[in-house]
């Protein structure tokens, strides 16, 4: 039976942090064996918010580095960089003939994105990022898309373009259902809701034990805890979060612990900050080969890019004779 479809994507923003394993890497890791996965370093994306460019390529090599040594195998799964695909840009301008301003301006991630980020005047790019989001999905004839139930709007805008191609030309693009998963996501070491390098709140995956102890160490507990044997309350506490997910085998000893003043803040950290530099092991170790041999993390990627330009070429063939402007 042939493999379904999915690109997935990520703009390049350096070095990434255990929120994103956990928020998405880890689950990307597990889809390349059941898909044909496509994994775009949307460099283009970035442009839509943040119009230096001067970081682009060496946070696309780092951010590339972390992928590898987290599982994504290039041999399964082509990684590319969106701006070597010219056909992106193409298929892009062509979409955008097929949807309205208004319909763009609906969109609820882009209110959020203008709030959250404080922006006064919506650049034309950033309005139709949805746009460009379609056809990096339907260049590849993606058929399912993983996102959260926050990102099921993204989609409904793939699949109405989609479906107005067809409609208008002819039969070519699939209409990608949207594979929900739910994202954990890890509460940053400030206490905010999002790990975030912009908040310094993050913990690296190339961070080596003594910097992921340092930073525990600093990590904000239950305010309510001040002394040792004083009881706490884990519920409220983003240790214990980390805990859950790095050392799901203690969990119980550690609640127990922290409830009756038996287990202090400081032992606790430790043992957190243990336990994640364990996981972290073997991502440091594949990242020291990749760190010390970048031909060949550029070689991969120019394997990918080849692999990519291959089908959309492909695609945008069919798209010119679909059209008849080939």
């Amino acid at each position: 039976m042939t493999k379904k479809t999915i690109l997935s994507g990520m703009r390049p923003t350096g070095k990434l942090h255990i929120g994103h394993y956990v928020g998405a890497l880890e689950n990307w890791v597990k889809l390349q064996e059941e898909y044909n996965n496509f994994y775009l370093i949307a460099d283009y994306h970035v442009l839509t918010t943040n119009l230096n460019t001067e970081n682009i390529y060496q946070n696309s090599i780092e951010m590339a580095i972390d992928w590898l040594a987290s599982g994504i195998d290039p041999n399964k799964s082509p990684i590319f960089r969106q701006s070597q695909i010219k056909e992106h840009a193409e298929l892009h301008l062509i979409f955008s003939m097929l949807i309205t301003v208004n319909r763009l301006e609906r969109n609820p991630t882009l209110k959020d994105q203008v709030r959250d980020l404080n922006i006064e005047n919506v650049i034309y790019g950033h309005l139709g990022y949805t746009v460009l989001q379609s056809a990096d999905i339907l260049l590849y004839k993606g058929n399912l898309v993983p996102v959260g139930e926050d990102q099921v709007p993204h989609v409904e805008i793939t699949r109405e373009l989609a479906r107005k191609f067809n409609n208008h030309y002819g039969i070519l693009f699939p209409e990608p259902e949207p594979l929900l998963t739910k994202f954990a996501r890890l509460v940053g070491l400030d206490g905010n809701a999002k790990m975030s390098k912009s908040l310094n709140n993050t913990i690296l995956l190339s961070e080596k034990p003594e910097e992921v102890k340092a930073k525990l160490k600093k990590a904000v507990t239950d305010p309510k805890k001040v002394r040792r044997n004083d009881p706490g309350n884990p519920d409220v506490c983003l240790i214990f979060s980390y805990h859950k997910k790095f050392n799901p085998s203690e969990i119980s000893e550690i609640n127990s612990g922290c409830r009756s003043g038996a287990l202090g803040c400081v032992d606790c950290k430790l043992n957190c900050a243990s336990k994640i530099s364990q996981f972290l092991e073997p991502i440091l170790e594949k990242r020291s080969h990749y760190e010390t041999r970048l031909d060949e993390v550029k070689d991969i990627l120019r394997d990918g890019e080849n692999k990519a330009h291959q089908v959309a070429k492909e695609t945008m063939n069919q798209v010119h004779e679909k059209m008849k402007i080939g």
